[in-house]
């Protein structure tokens, strides 16, 4: 598939962030002078080719309110990984969810993310979780800042 010009406007228009109204494509749809069934239908024809493979939101945690986030870290035994990964990333609590290789002098290796207005919230998720999961060895690591967070830019000559 050949990008057309309009493919990327499209691109170009997503990638600046939707704005926060009721019917975000339609504006978008509006500023390209496309209907916004045009842009359902060329956004999906970009993921079926490859080329674009998914929208989604970067949230300020601290600006909507979530000042505690932790990453917790869990020591999984190799045979459940792929149980509670599964589980994990189901969940609507956990924001991120992976595996890392265990280090000698940190036996933990299955990471997720939580957010909560304050530590206790992301204490209580933890347990929960633990207990869902069967796994008692975990550790909460708090992040102390809200790092920029920011995407590649396509197409912004």
């Amino acid at each position: 598939m050949e990008l057309s010009d309009l493919d990327k406007q499209i691109v170009k228009e997503l990638q600046s962030g939707l704005p926060l109204v009721k019917r975000p494509f339609a504006v978008l749809a509006r500023r390209l002078g496309i209907s916004e069934e045009e842009l359902f239908q060329r956004v999906q024809a970009l993921q079926q080719a490859g080329i674009m493979r998914r929208i989604g939101a970067a949230l300020r945690h601290h600006k909507v309110g979530f000042t505690a986030n932790a990453m917790i870290v869990w020591q999984v035994p190799e045979e459940k990984i792929e149980e509670v990964g599964q589980m994990f990333s189901q969940l609507p609590e956990v924001t991120h969810c992976y595996q890392r290789e265990e280090l000698p002098h940190w036996p933990f290796n299955f990471y997720t993310m939580v957010h909560g207005r304050n530590r206790e919230t992301c204490e209580q998720i933890a347990a929960r979780l633990s207990q869902l999961a069967g796994i008692s060895n975990y550790r909460l690591l708090y992040s102390v800042a809200e790092l920029k967070k920011s995407s590649m830019k396509y197409f912004m000559d």
